[in-house]
């Protein structure tokens, strides 16, 4: 009855419109004061143990890292070095927008990041170029889901704190099912250009001179994500010190290679990460209140002995743990979920034999889809913008290529050595 109340005070708050964090420290709060007014005295407790986190250093620092790159020319050298990578097979701009986001999203670790600045550049280019409206902002908002699968990744950052697995094989566990998504995304996208004539390919890298240029200014953005995996997964630096590294790596190439970093866009970049950084550890708090409230309740004990003594196989466990976070990621964003049911369903999940890393992937695969799903979707959002499409039109251009990811968390999820044979090798 005690949790019921609880439950039904989180709906009542996100009803009329409260923010996620603040329905969620509500109804925690609402739960303290009227059922056990002794544990209000841990309540600012509760919310800095959401918080005080040495791996969450990271968080602003890779979010930094991508604003640097984005302002200090890096992003626009990298669209070229993409172009040049599909030039082979004869690969336009739908080509380059996927194999970008993958190299973008190794850098900053969020898609959202990924759609605003790659979208911002490649969705006008595209439609100048006669791609369609539709496809364009599809193929922009489906491809950034990669940017929090590969590694470096800010929700694995947030998964590593509340499961207490290692960043690094975390990191490591990430990088097969994110490449997967990104090829099962390019295979559908160079089939449909073929099929619909989008492919008018135009050597804007032609000449020797120029791709030797372009693929020297490339390597040195490609070689940002390569040395923070390197030195994470071998213990020279946690994420925190990597992510200081990829912070002055991009300030070096921006401001005195490039030269196009300025101190005014370093400011605005340093605000921008603040406030967003600040969101973050609002809703990382207050969800810790809720989650502790659901463990004093003894909720993972009830669910893993009501699906034990129910002798319900083990694939249609995890066949409804897809459904249940492919729900939950249309309506909550990625970190409060992760916050929120992270906890609750691992020690499930671990008794029917599931691997916390494989775990992990599962859930950051999953909620990857939710991003680019209504009504919440954060990168829909961003595109819907960016094109002037309404959110429901750039949902429907995007879901031929969410096939791919949910193609991929089906891999993950009945194919544990997809995410953890990479950790297990290294």
């Amino acid at each position: 009855m005690n949790l019921l109340f609880m439950m039904l005070a989180l709906v009542v708050l996100l009803l009329i419109g409260v923010p996620v964090a603040y329905s969620l420290g509500g109804a925690g709060f609402l739960y303290m004061l009227i059922v056990q007014p002794s544990f209000l005295m841990s309540f600012p407790q509760r919310i800095w143990s959401g918080v005080d986190s040495f791996i969450l250093i990271a968080m602003p620092l890779f979010m930094l890292s991508g604003e640097l790159m984005n302002h200090g020319g890096l992003t626009k050298r990298l669209i070229d070095f993409s172009l040049l990578l599909v030039k082979p097979i004869h690969g336009g701009l739908a080509e380059v927008n996927v194999v970008a986001s993958m190299v973008f999203g190794g850098i900053t670790g969020s898609s959202v990041a990924d759609t605003s600045a790659l979208g911002s550049i490649l969705i006008p280019d595209m439609i100048r170029k006669g791609y369609p409206k539709g496809f364009t902002t599809g193929v922009t908002v489906a491809s950034s889901t990669v940017g929090m699968i590969i590694p470096p990744s800010i929700p694995m950052l947030m998964f590593a704190m509340i499961s207490g697995v290692s960043v690094g094989k975390l990191f490591i566990g990430g990088l097969i099912p994110g490449i997967l998504v990104g090829i099962f995304q390019l295979i559908y996208t160079y089939v449909v250009s073929i099929k619909y004539g989008y492919h008018q390919f135009n050597d804007s890298t032609a000449g020797k001179q120029k791709d030797l240029k372009i693929m020297k200014d490339g390597l040195l953005t490609v070689l940002m994500p390569v040395l923070i995996l390197l030195t994470v997964s071998s213990g020279i630096c946690t994420a925190s010190e990597s992510a200081a590294i990829a912070v002055l790596y991009s300030f070096i190439l921006g401001k005195l290679v490039y030269k196009e970093l300025t101190w005014k866009t370093i400011w605005s970049s340093l605000k921008k990460v603040a406030m967003t950084t600040a969101s973050i550890m609002i809703i990382g708090g207050f969800t810790m209140v809720f989650t502790w409230i659901l463990a004093y309740e003894k909720v993972p004990d009830l669910i893993a002995h009501f699906l034990t003594t129910s002798h319900i196989p083990n694939w249609i466990v995890f066949l409804f743990l897809d459904v249940l976070i492919l729900f939950l990621g249309t309506f909550l964003d990625v970190v409060p979920c992760i916050l929120l049911i992270g906890p609750i369903l691992m020690p499930v999940l671990q008794q029917f034999g599931m691997n916390p890393i494989q775990f992990g992937m599962v859930l950051i695969v999953g909620l990857a889809i939710g991003l680019d799903t209504p009504p919440v979707g954060m990168c829909l959002n961003v595109a819907a913008k960016l094109s002037n499409m309404s959110i429901i039109d750039v949902f429907k251009a995007a879901a031929p290529f969410l096939i791919c990811n949910v193609l991929v968390l089906l891999l993950v999820t009945f194919v544990p050595m997809v995410s953890l044979w990479l950790p297990a090798l290294i």
